[in-house]
């Protein structure tokens, strides 16, 4: 199944969204979220294709709120959950941090998960128990596991509360910080050892369903700000902290739960 999913997300990819790569015009959603027609044709083609690997549900980011919860509930025994493009404002603006995720999920917990960069050609896959990859190379790709006073993290400020945001920007405990604006990226760059950590406030669905699978098959370690176990944090808006060493996830996750 992993392969099929891989070839699908690719060519729909190949076909749908370099083409139109810098070459359409933004719009608004009702929460002020970009969107672009893109990110409806890679959504309807790709549910189309994934229907032909696994006839069950979809969930996807540019369905309305009613379909999604309608769909989550209507796939207890196997769902698509998927984001076209993560990172639709990167995408629009002709920077190249942005990817297509695409995980199986059963009884609320990710099986499959799939998350291509077509820029960059990079294909960040995991199925549940058989390890995660990038391009067909085992992750992690870098295994030295720096000091936290030295780690760079990936962190998303603005969905942060406010004394944990100030925190981290003022005494943060690690060396540098980074938001590139693709959390399904975000994810895998963590996976493949880029990121040493990761702080996200809050997420939806489709931002991590595939990528915290592919950081849990590599090894990594992750839980939600009020959490241990991330899969009970909130569906539709979970918190991460993550980590892929689990010493400097424990030191990072103790860090941040003192500060929030």
């Amino acid at each position: 199944m992993i392969d099929a999913v891989i070839a699908a997300v690719k060519a729909v990819a190949q076909q749908e969204i370099l083409p139109r790569y810098m070459k359409v015009a933004r719009q608004r959603k009702v929460d002020g979220s970009l969107f672009t027609e893109a990110d409806l044709a890679t959504q309807e083609a790709l549910a189309r294709e994934l229907r032909k690997i696994y006839p069950g549900p979809v969930v996807g980011e540019e369905m309305t709120e009613n379909e999604q919860v309608a769909h989550w509930r209507e796939g207890e025994a196997g769902l698509w959950c998927m984001d076209p493009i993560d990172g639709t404002s990167n995408f629009v603006n002709g920077l190249s941090y942005f990817a297509v995720s695409v995980a199986l999920m059963r009884q609320g917990r990710s099986v499959l998960g799939v998350v291509y960069n077509p820029v960059a050609d990079e294909m960040f896959y995991a199925e549940k128990g058989r390890g995660a990859f990038l391009n067909g190379e085992k992750l992690p790709i870098k295994e030295d596991v720096p000091p936290l006073c030295a780690a760079i993290a990936s962190v998303d400020l603005k969905r942060l509360g406010r004394r944990l945001a100030q925190e981290v920007s003022t005494a943060k405990p690690f060396s540098s910080q980074r938001n590139f604006g693709s959390c399904a990226l975000e994810w895998c760059y963590t996976a493949a050892g880029r990121f040493d950590l990761y702080l996200h406030g809050g997420q939806k669905l489709w931002d991590y369903a595939a990528g915290s699978l592919i950081l849990e098959e590599a090894g990594g370690h992750m839980c939600g700000l009020n959490e241990d176990d991330f899969w009970t944090e909130p569906l539709w808006q979970r918190s991460a902290i993550a980590a892929l060493d689990l010493n400097l996830f424990m030191q990072w996750r103790d860090w941040v739960r003192a500060h929030r």
